[in-house]
């Protein structure tokens, strides 16, 4: 059971990631809602909706947190740019993994913004929904979400008054999921992030200006494609003759799951096209069970990067599938009550503010020893070793098939460039 001290060691840390993003709120009643919303995401309410994050403010109703999410001025680009720094700052690793991936959210109705009869990966079906697009940060020190934008569909872009009364700018137009992404990346880049790959799934790895993109920034990637990518003016699945009939494959695992390792059968294939000193390849993925079923990957890494490295950056894919699990059990990512563009991306932002903040912790209490913010989880991630570095299982490694059907630490007081950091006056978060 948490302790009194551990408790307020929590309530001391959230108020300096509150001080960090304080100055983006200007006077001090946006401030208090600030701090009340995300003490409200952090709680173990059931769900965190309306009223009951209102209830846990002391409000009588769900007027000051609608209010604040749709009308009270304040910039949650400029937060998300805060997280991004918060993440860094705690979880920053050279060598890190941005990971490119989408998540459906379930709504009822047609005037939330960008809701439409779409594919929901989350469902696993096409379904009434709103899709995000995000960007996590994934590190040997923890994962986080660092980026997000709402995606939406030609009929929503096309039909400009519905988009006037979902409050959705004038200036936003269509975007692929991919542009989205490639926006994303460039945001990353541009606030040097310390990372030195980047990984996804086909939607995001078969476009050639997102990968022109990675390669322009001196990072590596393992993308994801679908079976009919043309490599070398070739498809991919016609390499499968390429791949030699003895040693062809490797059997390594790709992390471990809930389950162990997540072993599968590897051929790894060069390809001429990288510049000097790196490694262009199609890196294809078979299921030891079912060998018919396969996946394929274009990578660029540097010249002589070992197999294991590779495989272990395909499977930092599922960190991002952790993150959208601990976000939306935990601090409730997807229980939102507003339909408005700029109230999407305001409570979205301070869910990944929020569950980076549990990260963190969770980083510095495996470092220490200590004990973390399990109290506040509602339901346990399914896969909470999601993303583990890759490693040779014991006994394996070898050439698998000869065929490929056969506590608490203070959150540091830095805060990011051109911020001022406002000091929370202590006292009572009811209006």
């Amino acid at each position: 059971m948490t302790d009194r001290s551990e408790a307020e060691g929590w309530a001391a840390d959230l108020d300096e990631v509150m001080g960090r993003i304080a100055p983006r709120f200007g006077r001090a009643e946006p401030r208090r809602r600030a701090l009340a919303y995300l003490h409200g995401l952090l709680s173990p309410l059931e769900r965190k909706n309306g009223w009951q994050l209102a209830e846990a403010a002391g409000d009588q109703t769900p007027d000051g947190v609608q209010e604040f999410l749709s009308r009270v001025h304040w910039d949650a680009d400029a937060v998300r740019d805060d997280l991004r720094a918060y993440v860094v700052e705690h979880l920053s690793d050279e060598q890190a993994v941005l990971v490119l991936d989408e998540t459906g959210f379930i709504k009822k109705g047609t005037k939330s913004a960008g809701v439409h009869r779409q594919y929901s990966g989350t469902a696993g079906r096409i379904e009434n929904c709103q899709i995000g697009v995000f960007l996590a940060y994934a590190s040997r020190s923890g994962q986080a979400l660092i980026d997000r934008a709402l995606y939406l569909p030609k009929d929503w872009t096309n039909d400009r008054e519905r988009c006037r009364k979902a409050g959705i700018p004038k200036e936003v137009a269509f975007a692929t999921k991919p542009e989205i992404a490639r926006t994303m990346l460039k945001r990353a880049f541009g606030a040097g992030v310390p990372c030195a790959w980047v990984t996804g799934d086909s939607v995001y790895g078969g476009d050639y200006q997102l990968r022109r993109l990675i390669e322009a920034a001196g990072k590596g990637y393992v993308l994801q494609v679908t079976s009919n990518q043309h490599l070398g003016f070739v498809r991919v699945d016609e390499w499968l003759e390429d791949v030699p009939d003895s040693g062809g494959w490797v059997r390594l695992s790709a992390g471990d799951g809930a389950k162990g390792p997540r072993l599968y059968d590897w051929a790894y294939l060069p390809h001429s096209g990288g510049r000097e000193g790196w490694q262009m390849a199609l890196l294809i993925r078979a299921k030891i069970d079912r060998p018919d079923e396969l996946a394929f990957f274009l990578t660029l890494a540097p010249a002589d990067t070992p197999l294991e490295t590779l495989v272990r950056i395909a499977g930092t894919r599922w960190t991002i599938e952790a993150c959208f699990e601990q976000a939306k059990g935990e601090v409730g990512l997807d229980e939102y009550e507003v339909r408005s563009w700029t109230g999407w991306h305001r409570h979205v932002t301070l869910a990944m503010l929020a569950h980076a903040y549990l990260a963190v912790l969770r980083r510095h209490r495996h470092a220490v020893g200590g004990r973390g913010p399990d109290a506040c989880r509602r339901t346990p991630p399914a896969h909470r070793s999601r993303g583990a570095p890759a490693r040779l299982a014991a006994g394996l490694g070898q050439a698998a098939r000869h065929s490929p059907r056969s506590r608490l630490v203070a959150v540091a007081p830095t805060t990011p460039a051109g911020c001022q950091t406002i000091p929370l006056e202590a006292q009572d978060l009811r209006p």
